[in-house]
Parts: C-alpha cells; structure tokens; sequence
C-alpha cells in the first residue's frame, strides 16, 4: 500500500454528491462500508488485483446503503493504491458455516498488500489528478 497525497483529503460533502461525482470515474463503493466510514475503489488493472482506494468517515448523519447514503455528511481521507494478489480457484476444503447453507469457498488471498510496480502508483496519481481537476475547480 502506498499512500497518495491529494488535493481531495478533508474534502467535506453529503455522500451523494462525493458517490455522483466519483462515480463518472469509474470508483464504486467498496463493499466493506459500514454507517461511520468506508472506500471509494476504483480498479486499475484488468484483474482486478491494483485499486486505487479513497477513504471517508462519516461526519453527520450515517452512511445507509439503501438510499446512496441519503444525507450522510463525509470527510475523504488520504487516498492509496495497492496491490491485492487472490487466488482464482475454489477451496478444495471448503467447510459449511454455522448456519450450514453457505459455504466459504473462496480461498484466502496470496497476498493483500503485494509489493506495486512504479507504473501503477504513477497511474494511479494521474487519476487522482483528472479527478482532482473537474472537483476542485
């Protein structure tokens, strides 16, 4: 993980407007949000292994999927690129859960924090630049 130093960190909004303008560059919210903080993603490479991520807490209100974050206040943190490397088969020892109707069959990643390559922390910079440019101007 390498962190980036951005002109967007402490930006202050309502979520919606932060989810809107985000998403015309392709970034998503990462699906380990919860009400007080969570990422904006958005994939840097076809494999879906390099991400270039912009964290954010919730400053009023709370952050409810259902609505786009209805009127959630947020703050971006530092943004940051890094490199997941997962494995791409199922786990042969796949054991069912308490519950017993889903099973965990994804294996564990190879690496969650896998050295990057210069290519993509320059990338990833000049993203944050066009994203930068149409939301600070």
């Amino acid at each position: 993980m390498i962190n980036l130093e951005s002109r967007l960190e402490n930006i202050e909004d309502q979520f919606i407007n932060i989810d809107e303008y985000l998403c015309k560059h392709n970034f998503t919210l990462a699906g380990n949000w919860d009400y007080k903080h969570g990422y904006m993603d958005k994939r840097l490479d076809e494999e879906r292994m390099v991400w270039l991520r912009i964290p954010f807490h919730v400053t009023k209100g709370s952050l409810d999927g259902e609505c786009g974050g209805c009127k959630a206040t947020v703050k971006l943190g530092r943004p940051f690129v890094f490199k997941y490397i997962y494995n791409t088969g199922t786990d042969k020892h796949a054991a069912p859960h308490l519950l017993g109707a889903l099973f965990d069959q994804f294996q564990p990643p190879l690496d969650d924090d896998a050295p990057l390559d210069d290519m993509w922390v320059q990338h990833a910079r000049g993203v944050l630049r066009e994203v930068e440019m149409g939301y600070m101007d």
